[in-house]
């Protein structure tokens, strides 16, 4: 029997920015929505079910814009059935991911690398490249 499999290719096309920052995501919302004029709310959380394997809840903040969006995501599983799964693996590093898009192209990501490294209690604000993520279809959230 002849056997055909399906080819997915996912677009991503939003700036993905890693945050290191040990702090509850409602507190990390909370200053992004205060010193980034945000108004990121909370979501329903992003459920990931792995076959075989136990599923992962992973805190969501959204703020929907006219051409776009902003996502803050929490890196590491909420639920306590995960045994301390990662929604990236591969970056343990990064306690969340802020994804930025916007149709417009006129996104100034520079831009929000500064702001966000003025702020004091993130310790840390780097842009990553997605193409290089292995688990990258993780950040998929629609």
């Amino acid at each position: 029997m002849k056997k055909i499999k399906l080819v997915v290719e996912h677009h991503y096309d939003f700036e993905l920015l890693g945050l290191v920052a040990p702090h509850k995501d409602y507190k990390m919302a909370w200053l992004l929505n205060k010193y980034m004029d945000m108004k990121l709310v909370k979501s329903d959380d992003f459920v990931l079910d792995f076959i075989g394997s136990p599923k992962m809840e992973i805190s969501r903040y959204m703020e929907d814009k006219e051409h776009g969006f902003v996502q803050l995501l929490k890196n590491k599983s909420l639920s306590p059935l995960s045994n301390g799964a990662y929604l990236v693996p591969e970056l343990k590093i990064m306690d969340y991911f802020l994804l930025l898009q916007d149709q417009t192209f006129q996104l100034d990501i520079i831009a929000y690398i500064e702001r966000l490294s003025q702020i004091k209690l993130i310790q840390n604000v780097v842009k990553l490249d997605i193409s290089k993520i292995k688990s990258k279809e993780n950040l998929l959230t629609y």
